[in-house]
């Protein structure tokens, strides 16, 4: 269990990120009691004791300035995983002119990433759009893959069992009999 943490930019939004998704002594997170404890069957003193070691810290990478600050940001103790959201951090490398980035630039942008993670120990992470690019990525590093959406997956199940319909004709022809 965890919290994704959106378009992180700054250090210092990163340390207020994990400060508030771990407990004391650690982080400033309410504890309200021994609530927390009941979902897990556990005493309080058990569930706080451990809930820092389980909870998954996972900071978004979602735009060029965080990917300039990722040697600061991603050395904050505490952070568990960096996830690229690849459109957003797209949209925020657009000219002046509103022209996507190039390529090249893009392909640099997620090298300094991943290398960033390796360098401290944080898992990289990436949306992709299907389970070829998640392969892809997966050869390059990257250990925390989303694969596309969950409206596409609905989508394209639907249109496979769509295809497995008679064409249009046919259907003409069986509804004769």
């Amino acid at each position: 269990m965890g919290v994704v943490v959106p378009m992180v930019n700054s250090r210092k939004e990163a340390e207020d990120a994990v400060a508030a998704m771990l407990y004391p002594p650690t982080g400033n997170r309410s504890v309200g009691g021994s609530v927390h404890a009941l979902n897990f069957g556990a005493s309080a003193n058990e569930y706080y004791e451990h809930a820092n070691e389980e909870i998954l810290v996972v900071i978004q990478c979602e735009h060029i300035q965080a990917v300039e600050n990722a040697d600061a940001i991603f050395s904050v103790p505490g952070i568990d995983a960096i996830f690229v959201g690849p459109n957003d951090l797209a949209a925020s490398m657009r000219s002046k002119d509103n022209k996507p980035p190039s390529a090249k630039a893009t392909k640099e942008a997620m090298d300094h990433i991943l290398a960033t993670c390796k360098k401290h120990g944080v898992a990289p992470g990436l949306h992709t759009g299907s389970a070829d690019e998640a392969n892809a990525r997966i050869a390059e590093g990257w250990q925390f893959i989303a694969i596309t959406s969950e409206l596409k997956m609905m989508l394209n199940g639907a249109a496979a069992e769509v295809q497995k319909l008679p064409t249009a004709s046919k259907k003409v022809e069986m509804a004769k009999y």
